[in-house]
């Protein structure tokens, strides 16, 4: 299965609207957004970028971000592609997500306790799915400030170091671009997509994983 991932559009409507005038002619089978479609809006500012990526006629499935306004989970639910706190089968591929971030300085709109995102994760994981996240994991490349500060969830780190999924997707952190590795999982932060990146995934029958950062 190909993936195309991103991550932190923040509104940028002209950004979501020219990676899809670049991938609309390649061959992929699905789309995963890890939250932050809007820049502390709501549903209809969401409306407007999802319109761009649903011309593509490929299956979407999306979190909210920490950044998203109440009322996106709302959307998300009503077009059947959300995935916080859910688990869906694409083929024999499982996927769960889980949206927003652990707690901030900042109290943006949609924050949880540890203890709720671990809870979540071990209710909905079943053995070889991968996870959709907004929040990174705790002490990576891909949840480390501009200031050196580690951010992530020391949840989701836990999670994965006991159950070792094939594959995390991430974003929440603009500056942690880039991939990482604990034990036999691989951990992608695409970067934001409002800076034009993005991530293509290929998850072959055995769940060998490989990813190009764009």
């Amino acid at each position: 299965m190909r993936i195309v991932t991103v991550t932190d559009i923040h509104g940028r409507e002209n950004k979501a609207k020219w990676l899809v005038e670049k991938i609309k002619k390649e061959d992929f089978d699905l789309i995963l957004i890890a939250g932050d479609l809007t820049h502390f809006s709501g549903r209809e500012s969401a409306k407007v970028i999802l319109k761009h990526f649903e011309t593509l006629e490929k299956p979407i499935y999306a979190v909210m971000g920490n950044c998203d306004g109440k009322d996106v989970l709302d959307l998300l639910e009503e077009k059947g592609i959300n995935l916080h706190d859910k688990r869906v089968e694409l083929g024999d591929l499982g996927i769960i997500g889980f949206g927003g971030s652990n707690i901030t300085p900042f109290s943006t709109i949609w924050e949880f306790q540890d203890d709720a995102i671990w809870a979540s994760l071990n209710r909905n994981y079943r053995e070889g799915d991968i996870l959709l996240m907004h929040v990174p994991p705790y002490n990576t490349k891909v949840d480390r400030t501009f200031t050196g500060l580690h951010v992530g969830s020391k949840a989701l780190r836990k999670f994965i170091e006991e159950r070792q999924p094939p594959l995390v997707i991430c974003g929440h952190i603009h500056e942690a671009r880039g991939i990482d590795e604990i034990g036999k999982t691989l951990i992608v932060n695409p970067g934001p997509l409002f800076r034009g990146h993005y991530a293509i995934i290929d998850i072959n029958e055995e769940r060998k994983v490989s990813i190009t950062l764009y």
